[in-house]
Order: structure tokens, then sequence, then C-alpha cells
């Protein structure tokens, strides 16, 4: 199956530049896009969807910066690869632009050839991390906790938990004829996570993946940002990093599922994306102060205690 061209959006203000990167480009089978300022850019960016974007830095009304920042915070945009291209090579600009996200980091003047190269790599890098993260996928196992959101989406019967505001899934084999784990699952009403709508897509891959051992760099790939620059929007914006996003939600499914059912402990923490059941233990006691069996039974007593008084109401 013939593969369609790659499509690059040259972001350059400089009509000779910008048409000379394009003229090369096309002769070397791109589609091309150009625009003249960084408005325009964002504009085409956000219509044709490009597979690179290159962008000079210093421009009239909006520079490169503020570019690569509105593309990063759109989602449709966000993981599109990010080359700067600009006459400064000082150290400080070089590190706001990778701070900031982007990919690569081109001083003028700049060959074809150079370009060329550039924009290479980079292409060949988000192929390596899509297929990766497709296989990644791929071969997770499912948890306990993909099982109950097809057992509750097939119609498995819910009741409400008495005593709080979670709900109480009992699973059995679901209506596709899967077999689901023979579990109850407590799941909370509200999320764990702050409403904060520049890191919505953030949260939602945790939610959803936080049970297959995911870490920062996968969250980065997924959002399109480097590591270091998504610890630092995610620490300035909430005061925790990535990590302990990570490690607050599983803690969460933690004492859900030791409190409403009795998997092992081994078990619970495969169930998380825990490899080690040591090493979850040793982070379920930093946050809880006691080893995870030992609160298993002081809340499992707690949560029948409650069943008896609203019995006995």
């Amino acid at each position: 199956m013939h593969e369609s061209p790659k499509k690059i959006l040259v972001i350059e203000d400089d009509n000779v530049t910008r048409n000379l990167y394009l003229k090369g480009l096309e002769a070397k089978g791109f589609d091309t896009i150009g625009a003249d300022n960084g408005l325009a850019g964002i504009q085409q960016a956000q219509e044709h969807i490009p597979d690179l974007v290159i962008c000079d830095i210093t421009m009239p009304d909006m520079d490169g910066y503020s570019v690569l920042t509105t593309l990063r915070q759109d989602p449709v945009t966000a993981i599109i690869p990010f080359i700067f291209l600009t006459g400064s090579s000082t150290k400080a600009d070089v590190r706001k632009a990778m701070e900031l996200g982007a990919d690569d980091y081109l001083t003028k003047p700049s060959t074809l050839d150079e370009l060329l190269r550039a924009i290479a790599i980079r292409l060949q890098k988000q192929a390596t991390l899509q297929y990766w993260w497709a296989m990644k996928l791929e071969k997770a196992p499912q948890s306990v906790f993909a099982d109950n959101t097809t057992a509750i989406a097939e119609g498995v019967s819910v009741g409400v938990g008495v005593g709080d505001s979670k709900a109480v899934a009992t699973l059995g084999a679901s209506a596709s004829g899967r077999e689901a784990p023979d579990t109850e699952i407590m799941m909370p009403h509200k999320s764990i996570f702050p409403y904060i709508p520049q890191l919505k897509e953030v949260f939602d891959f945790i939610e959803a993946h936080y049970h297959q051992g995911i870490t920062l760099c996968d969250v980065a790939v997924a959002v399109g940002y480097s590591p270091a620059y998504l610890t630092n929007r995610v620490a300035k914006q909430t005061g925790e990093t990535v990590n302990c996003w990570i490690v607050k939600r599983r803690m969460a499914g933690a004492r859900f599922l030791l409190q409403n059912n009795d998997q092992t402990v081994e078990k619970i923490a495969k169930a998380l994306g825990y490899q080690d059941v040591s090493h979850f233990s040793r982070q379920f006691r930093q946050h809880h102060g006691l080893p995870p069996q030992a609160w298993r039974k002081e809340h499992q007593l707690v949560s029948q205690k409650q069943v008896k008084l609203w019995q006995n109401c």
C-alpha cells in the first residue's frame, strides 16, 4: 500500500527563507504548507494537522515560543514534532525551547541537508514511539478495573455501598462470555484528580492506564511533552509530580480492593501494576502508616460495624 507523503508546516516571516525551505522540501517529496507569521502558523497547524512543524523564533506579533506553547496546549496538535529554526544559539534560548517541549533546535544559516536530517530523525522517533506505545498497550494484561468498566457497561448489577458515597460492582461472567474476576470493587464516586482543564489529558491517561505499570515517560509520550517539561507543568499547577499522581491513584485503588474483597495482597499489587509486592507494600505503608494487611483488617472491621448500624436503623 502506497504511503502518503509527510506533511511539513514551515512558519517563517522571511519570504526568501520560507520559500527556499518549502521548495527544497517539495523536491524531496514532502507535502508543504507555509505560514508567514505565528498566528497564521497556528491556524494552519490546527486545520491541516501536519506531521511536523518547523518554526522561526523571532517573528513580529507572536514569536515561536508562543506558537509552540499554543500548539502544545491543544490536544489535536500537542504531539506534533516541533523544530525551532533561528539565528540565536545562546544556551538560554536553547534551554527555553527544550523546556517548552521543542523536539529540536537548528540555528541559521542551516543547509537543506541539515534540515532534512533533523526532520528524518524526528519523524523516525515519532514513529518508533507510536509503535512502542501501541505494542505496550496491546500486550498489557487486562486488570480487574478494565473488567469492572466492561461489566458495568454490559449491565452487571450495581448496588450502593453502605456508609459511604461509593458504588459496589459485583463481577461475574460478563454478557460477552468473558470471565471477569470474582470480586467486588469499590469505585470512588468522585475522581481523586483536581479539575484542571489544562491537565485533563494527563489525568485521563493516568486514570485509564495506572494499573498497567505506567511511568512518567509513558504519560509524557501519550500527551506529547518531554518528561521534564511535563513534570514542571504538573508540579506548578498541582504541587505534586506526575509520579506522585500515579502512586496516589494506585493507592486509592488499593484501598478499595483491600476493603471490599478477599484477594491476596500479591494479587492486588499485580492488578495495580506493581511487579514487586514488596514495592507495593512499602508505598502503601508510606501513605497509610500501616502495611496492607493490617490496614485491611482495621477498615473491614469499620465497614462491618457501619453495615450493622445501618441494618439496625
